[in-house]
């Protein structure tokens, strides 16, 4: 197995490097507590799409926020290139500023999803949404997800794509789970899950990208996404929109009446005082939800749209042209009547909007008082997490062995992680450990792990009975086709050479 790394191709290696610091660790240790108590993983049957660059150093760089739709991305695009345009113009770029407006035109008009303007390489990207569901249902924020008060603080940043970039050892895992499973709904019409499989194919590799939220609801004795096509970046965003959807949407679809509506705004109220993670109301459950995502990658690079994406809308010229021939089109100054329920909705999300912003001149008070108090400056930070953390032993059981069973190991590399201490719950409160050897370097492959340059452990097929069996919520019963196999290399490497 000598030089192997060198027959794999940069798509297909995912670098699994130890996590510095103990938020890190901690964040490790979670995610392969989630693998045990969240076994299942279902795919959420609407992507996300981002606008993306190729960057001279390697990678692409993502933007800031997503869409729902391919065409979605299509457009900020282009509001990129006019933004671009406008910059070249105050520069006195007159070339520039032509070839950034000339790409932004043709956005508006034709269906492009990858294009070149002054040098830099442009595309649409496609990321697959997945979620973990166990016994209690799907899983929900884990305490070391960022979780502020305010969640404008959890401001996006566009992620870059770079399949060299290193994760943890549990992230790698999850990451070669995701880029052999078929994410597709049952009940998919045909087109769908023939994109799926050959996405196998052409775009093997993967990179993941930050977890997101979304709500998920318990209907018919199964969980279901509330709204698909929404994802949030941290719970509290989460539980703002659901408080919203309690106080404004749902009375205002289900024609409640004053009592209900009572009854749903005493459980938004409650939502908001305890911030929790469910709610329940007039015998509906709902659940914040931790989702995965996934950008695939090729010899190419990262995926873009699938032609069985849900793509409703053209360009804005083309959607432009065809409401004016269906004469629904209205010029700025033609004025706009609204019927009796659009009223009603529109004071119901002024008085929503006048009460968030009164609840955040108070947060913002309360974070004042909260640093004068303390002598510190006003800052909004992350909660701290609901339990009790502290640095201890390596990692056990990677790979089936214990670190620092084997032989060998003169000079072993410090691999620290954490040890949730339960108190209060009749549990013994575990002491801090000593700095442990680390595990030693594994190379793994399609045809076997090794140590040191001999084989250990078989690997296990990645088809397994627990990822292919099918799901009501939103997974995949569809295996792989043996055509479809691909070889990947998963190998930790140290932050710094021994």
């Amino acid at each position: 197995m000598s030089g192997y790394a060198d027959e794999v191709p940069g798509y297909l290696t995912f670098r699994v490097t130890p996590q510095e610091g103990p938020i890190a660790a901690f964040a490790e240790q979670e995610a392969w507590q989630a693998r045990e108590r969240y076994p299942q993983l279902l795919g959420v049957g609407i992507p996300e799409f981002f606008h993306a660059r190729e960057r001279e150093e390697g990678g692409w760089q993502l933007s800031d926020y997503s869409s729902d739709t391919p065409q979605g991305a299509r457009d900020m695009l282009g509001s990129y290139f006019r933004r671009s345009a406008k910059d070249a113009e105050d520069a006195g770029e007159q070339s520039a500023e032509g070839k950034w407006m000339a790409a932004a035109k043709r956005m508006d008009r034709e269906v492009v999803d990858e294009l070149t303007v002054l040098g830099g390489r442009f595309r649409i990207v496609r990321a697959s949404r997945f979620i973990r569901m166990g016994g209690n249902g799907p899983e929900p924020p884990r305490p070391s997800d960022p979780d502020p008060l305010d969640a404008d603080h959890v401001r996006p940043r566009g992620q870059v794509i770079d399949p060299y970039t290193g994760t943890g050892l549990a992230d790698g895992i999850l990451k070669l789970d995701l880029v052999r499973f078929v994410g597709v709904v049952p009940g998919a019409p045909p087109d769908v899950a023939d994109d799926a499989r050959r996405a196998l194919a052409t775009h093997p590799g993967g990179v993941l990208l930050p977890a997101v939220f979304m709500i998920s609801e318990r209907v018919d004795g199964s969980w279901k996404p509330h709204n698909p096509g929404a994802s949030h970046r941290s719970p509290q965003a989460a539980r703002d929109v659901l408080a919203s959807y309690l106080r404004v949407m749902g009375p205002f679809e289900l024609r409640l009446d004053d009592a209900a509506r009572e009854e749903y705004a005493r459980a938004a109220d409650r939502l908001d005082e305890k911030r929790s993670n469910v709610a329940s109301v007039a015998g509906r459950r709902f659940r914040v939800t931790r989702v995965e995502r996934l950008v695939r990658i090729g010899p190419d690079g990262p995926e873009g749209p699938r032609p069985s994406d849900f793509d409703p809308e053209p360009p804005v010229e083309v959607h432009v042209r065809q409401l004016k021939e269906q004469g629904l089109w209205k010029e700025k100054d033609e004025p706009i009547e609204l019927d009796e329920r659009t009223r009603e909705l529109k004071r119901l999300w002024e008085a929503e909007a006048e009460r968030r912003a009164a609840q955040k001149k108070r947060l913002g008070r309360r974070v004042f008082v909260l640093a004068a108090e303390s002598g510190a400056r006003p800052a909004t930070t992350h909660p701290q997490p609901r339990h009790v953390v502290s640095l201890s032993s390596p990692l056990a059981g990677v790979w089936g062995e214990a670190p620092g069973s084997g032989k060998g190991s003169a000079q072993p590399e410090p691999f620290p992680t954490v040890t949730r201490h339960t108190v209060g719950h009749g549990h013994e409160k575990p002491s801090p450990g000593q700095g442990q050897p680390a595990p030693r370097k594994w190379h793994g492959c399609a045809a076997g792990a090794t140590r040191n340059g001999r084989q250990h452990r078989p690997w296990r097929d990645q088809r397994s009975d627990r990822r292919s069996r099918r799901f009501t919520w939103a997974g995949s019963g569809v295996r792989p086709s043996p055509e479809t196999r691909v070889r990947c290399s998963i190998r930790r490497t140290p932050s710094r050479s021994p």
